[in-house]
């Protein structure tokens, strides 16, 4: 993996005048375990550099140009030969666009400043766009990310993209706290906007009330001038990081009082890491810089002089106070270069490696379906509950969001299909719930804009839809709702065989309808006296309940005609001739008075293809006849199921099979015990998931069944 970090423009990657961006990529490249792949490049003056992979950009002052877009250019120049994986952009969102146009490197964007203050993340559209475009947009403190999602909808709050990684410092193994000398430190730019002038005012008095106390001043400000002059304040202007940090070694107490939302601070970091009794105004991040310290919550002088005074004089506190920082020291480099290198490793290992890692796990899902509440448990026995089933079988945590219901429910005369607040309410599930799978089913009122949307946010979010519904020529419409959604899913599942529907994708996988143990529980096999011998259902619109008036189903000839050539079996058929369609518990009631059902689908049979009828008949151990030309026989034997190439030898099979109690049970037993061996919805469930998640699938049923 080749790694490029852009320091922004005129960034010092020197030890000589190192700013905090420096520091921060110094301190925590040389440790990283890409610190080989790393290039950093950057334009400074200095000679003196880190000892890392650095390129200097330097350049030509021309009149009307803006120095920062051909700094910018001449990273792309560089870019578009070597061909990174990845590209560290630091502290400069509108350097994000230019670059992210001329390479197909994933970017990252880091923000070391408020990000309201800075040009190209001011407005909620332009940090909209940084988030859709970055792999990673990540913020120095919990203050600068409470900036960043300031007026963006509350959806975005979460997303995995937005991460806080500290600065950091080294912490020594043994600090000698007898050995800090009566010394007070200030250190940053000598200004108003850290609090210098209150700094200055309040230590003098400080120095005059405490002979024995000296206070160092590291810094230095060329804008503006404020003065201060005691004998014993030792102004020492710009010094090394190294030195500081000596000079933390021995200070008491350390101070940085900012006036203005600092994002993060070095003062506190470093001055906690070393053993110091560290005072801070609560502005910004500040707070977040140390673990135990002093927080003024009111600055002023008066209050300033206070907290050092109670500090001289509570020689017990302070004490306190510096053993606290050093034991509860946690944001060293290591740990956040760690952090650096995990989301690298997530963004660049492979896909298959990454998913064998989330499935260590339970996964959170969220499963898009009609879970028909509207219907008052008429439908409840259907497939999308039976996969649902299997979801939480499997351990994991399932979040059932029923499309239709809810559509039914929020119709208005602004929203007329209930679409708009489906969308809506969508997104603000998934950014509350935060899944790790959406599994689709049937969900056409899911917008691809809505989908795409929650992949920019949340990329991690693996999205696959199941499909029940046939789709050959005559049934085109429901190819057309299929292959709506193939650009945005990972997986795609139907209930034919992807090969003979010719799809031009390759992540569409052949779904048995499952059984489940909880629905099909009937054991008819096991029975011994029957009312009727052989059960056939069908309706016309599983929502609307009952036959739709004037329509014709040709599967009523075939019917007619098969009970023409079996007088003696007395038929229980619904759906026709206006005997209405049965659902629910008066359905398995139904069938567990029949020895037979015959598994006839609408049109012609096409391979594997059959309506959700065939588990829950074979489920519940009816003796199933099934059509040869379905190739369900690849799935099941003679002695499982019952296959017939035509009418006629249906007709023959049934009278023999009817007179055959015997062999009747044997087969229906087989093939019930068949279905729910390599077909329940927990096997099914684990196939759908893993599928999605990229796995292969050795030892699944389908690879079993093909040995």
């Amino acid at each position: 993996m080749k790694i490029s970090i852009l320091l922004p423009y005129k960034e010092n990657f020197s030890p000589s005048y190192a700013g905090a961006v420096s520091l921060f990529i110094n301190d925590t490249v040389k440790i990283s375990n890409y610190k080989k792949n790393i290039n950093i490049y950057g334009n400074t003056k200095y000679k003196n550099i880190f000892n890392l992979n650095y390129i200097n950009i330097p350049l030509e002052k021309k009149i009307f140009q803006s120095q920062s877009k051909k700094y910018v250019d001449e990273f792309i120049k560089l870019e578009k030969k070597r061909k990174s994986d990845l590209i560290e952009i630091h502290n400069r969102p509108n350097y994000v666009r230019m670059i992210k146009k001329n390479t197909k490197s994933k970017i990252v964007l880091y923000f070391h400043n408020d990000p309201l203050s800075m040009i190209g993340s001011k407005t909620v559209d332009e940090r909209l766009k940084l988030l859709f475009i970055c792999s990673k947009v990540i913020f120095n403190s919990e203050w600068s990310k409470s900036r960043f999602i300031s007026d963006l909808n509350k959806v975005i709050h979460n997303s995995e993209k937005l991460e806080v990684i500290q600065q950091s410092a080294n912490i020594k193994k043994r600090i000698n706290l007898k050995n800090k000398e009566k010394i007070i430190t200030f250190v940053g730019k000598l200004n108003s906007a850290k609090g210098y002038d209150i700094f200055g005012k309040a230590v003098i008095k400080i120095l005059n009330k405490y002979k024995d106390w000296k206070a160092y001043v590291i810094g230095d400000e060329h804008r503006e001038k404020i003065i201060f002059r005691h004998k014993n304040l030792n102004l020492l202007g710009f010094l090394e990081h190294k030195k500081v940090l000596k000079i933390f070694d021995r200070t008491n107490i350390a101070v940085a009082c900012s006036r203005w939302e600092e994002p993060f601070g070095r003062t506190g970091l470093e001055a906690s890491s070393r053993g110091c009794a560290v005072i801070i105004s609560n502005r910004g991040g500040l707070p977040e810089t140390i673990t135990n310290g002093v927080i003024l919550r009111s600055l002023s002088t008066k209050n300033l002089f206070v907290a050092i005074d109670n500090l001289i004089k509570n020689i017990r506190f302070r004490k306190e106070l510096q053993k606290l920082s050093v034991k509860n020291f946690y944001l060293t480099h290591k740990y956040i270069s760690n952090k650096i290198d995990n989301y690298r490793k997530k963004i660049s290992l492979s896909k298959d490696f990454n998913l064998k890692h989330d499935l260590q796990k339970r996964l959170k899902i969220l499963h898009i379906t009609n879970f028909n509440e509207r219907h008052n448990g008429r439908l409840f026995y259907n497939t999308g509950r039976r996969i649902n089933n299997g979801f939480i079988r499997l351990n994991h945590s399932v979040l059932e969001f029923s499309d239709r219901d809810i559509v039914s429910y929020y119709r208005s005369i602004n929203d007329i299909k209930g679409s708009k607040k489906l969308n809506k309410k969508l997104i603000e599930v998934v950014s509350n719930y935060l899944p790790d799978l959406i599994v689709l089913g049937h969900a056409d009122l899911i917008n691809n804009e809505t989908l795409i949307y929650i992949k920019q946010i949340y990329p991690n979010i693996k999205i696959s839809q199941w499909f029940l519904d046939r789709m050959d020529s005559e049934w085109s419409i429901n190819r057309k709702r299929f292959e709506d959604k193939f650009s945005i899913t990972d997986a795609n599942f139907c209930t034919t065989s992807p090969d003979v529907l010719k799809f031009n994708k390759d992540n569409i996988f052949y779904l048995p309808n499952p059984v489940d143990s909880s629905f099909e529980k009937l054991k008819i096999d096991q029975k011994k006296s029957f009312n009727r011998d052989l059960f056939f259902a069908m309706s016309h619109g599983v929502h609307r309940g009952i036959l739709k008036k004037g329509k014709f189903d040709v599967r009523e000839n075939f019917i007619k005609k098969l009970i023409s050539k079996t007088p003696t079996v007395k038929y229980d058929i619904y759906g026709m001739d206006n005997k209405q369609p049965i659902w629910a518990d008066n359905y398995l009631k139904t069938i567990s008075q029949s020895k037979m059902a015959l598994n006839l689908s609408q049109g012609e049979p096409i391979k594997y293809y059959s309506s959700d009828r065939i588990s829950q008949m074979v489920g519940n151990g009816l003796l199933t006849f099934v059509d040869r030309k379905t190739k369900l026989n690849d799935l099941f034997t003679e002695s499982e199921l019952v296959f017939y190439n035509n009418i006629d030898e249906l007709a023959e099979k049934i009278n023999l099979l009817n007179k055959d109690d015997s062999k009747r049970k044997k087969i229906a037993r087989a093939g019930r015990l068949k279905y729910f061996k390599y077909f329940n919805s927990t096997i099914i469930a684990d196939y759908i998931i893993k599928k999605t998640l990229g796995f292969k699938t050795k030892n699944f049923f389908w690879d079993f069944l093909n040995e």
